[in-house]
């Protein structure tokens, strides 16, 4: 369905506009399970009180990308998450109703069925229907109070159908609101990538990407000794992250700008830490960094290679990336890492219709 609103003519030449959940037959629950598409993944740890159902996951996704959820009416969840852009923002900063700019990039909203540590930057929420909550409220995003969500959402037929199906009876509280879209978050699974093909055994990766896997996960010269990029120490697994707060040296400790992990903990260790995000899609979701300070991989790369610097709370895994010529990646080895951080992209998932706007 692509029109958020549909139009019928009628017997009399009356016109009936409507949503398309409206013009469905009596709401009734149905708690029919959804079945995760994880592909080669190992099973989510899903939470036991809130298993996906079809019913769930439709709810969800009808609140992902209801604009309504907003102070002005004018903003959804999406609208900082795209499937365009990987379910990322595009943005360096995302700009909110009131027209200001958030404090961090946005992160990417796929494959968190997986993620245990916590969610945002910071991990300031425990779980995925914590976090779904948090960017209504917080002034500089949709900067809208949960009790007047809930009372547009009461006021709208078609959602209180919608409760039904999803939950057995039509009563809209935030905590389902959260469930809800926990639900839908849950589903939106990337693992169809060149990098996945080639791990089946469907495709063989070009000269240049296979020199980059190499790099990635690090590799012996003639002399035996031990070289390369070796990213997968913090972006390992079927998922390429660590699901750890780091320190990746981008600020000596006088330019820390912002606390990280420490904002929550109050621990000394956690100062200017923040989630390791997945490089799946990495191509995809330009700028980079907690604060998008990086426009490119090839940014990013340089980082690595010779920009690390040095602080109390630097990660010790980025120790050697501190040695005078850092890493020593030639033009060649950057190229070709890049080359296989696009093999990570799943375009698939761009244009997943189970993920798109159901409006």
């Amino acid at each position: 369905m692509t029109h958020r609103w549909m139009v019928y003519f009628l017997a009399g030449s009356t016109l009936i506009a409507c949503r398309p959940e409206e013009m469905e037959d009596p709401a009734v629950y149905d708690p029919t399970p959804y079945v995760l598409a994880t592909g080669h993944f190992p099973a989510p740890p899903l939470s036991g009180d809130n298993l996906p159902t079809q019913a769930g996951v439709r709810l969800g996704r009808m609140l992902f990308y209801e604009k309504s959820l907003s102070r002005d009416g004018s903003m959804a969840c999406a609208d900082c998450h795209r499937q365009t852009d990987g379910f990322s923002d595009s943005r360096v900063l995302s700009i909110g109703v009131e027209g200001l700019p958030g404090l961090r990039q946005s992160m990417p909203t796929f494959n968190l069925a997986w993620h245990r540590n916590g969610m945002f930057w910071d991990g300031r929420s425990p779980t995925l229907r914590h976090q779904a909550l948090q960017p209504i409220q917080d002034p500089l995003e949709m900067n809208e109070t949960l009790e007047r969500v809930v009372q547009k959402l009461n006021d709208m037929p078609m959602y209180r159908d919608q409760f039904v199906r999803a939950f057995g009876d039509d009563v809209i509280t935030e905590e389902r609101i959260g469930l809800a879209i926990e639900q839908f978050m849950v589903t939106i699974i990337s693992q169809n990538t060149k990098y996945d093909r080639f791990l089946r055994g469907e495709i063989t990766l070009t000269d240049e990407e296979e020199r980059g896997r190499q790099l990635f996960f690090g590799e012996f010269d003639p002399q035996g000794i031990k070289k390369g990029a070796e990213c997968f120490h913090c972006h390992g697994g079927f998922n390429f992250t660590n699901d750890l707060f780091m320190n990746n040296g981008l600020d000596a400790e006088a330019d820390f700008a912002d606390p990280g992990r420490f904002a929550v903990t109050g621990v000394a260790s956690d100062m200017a830490r923040f989630k390791t995000p997945s490089l799946r899609n990495i191509a995809l979701t330009a700028p980079y960094m907690h604060d998008g300070r990086f426009p490119d991989l090839a940014s990013v790369i340089d980082h690595y290679n010779t920009g690390v610097k040095s602080s109390p709370t630097v990660d010790f895994l980025l120790q050697y990336n501190l040695n005078p010529g850092g890493l020593k990646l030639d033009a060649s080895d950057k190229s070709d890492l890049i080359a296989f951080l696009h093999t990570l992209t799943d375009t698939t998932l761009l244009t997943n219709p189970a993920f798109a706007s159901p409006f």
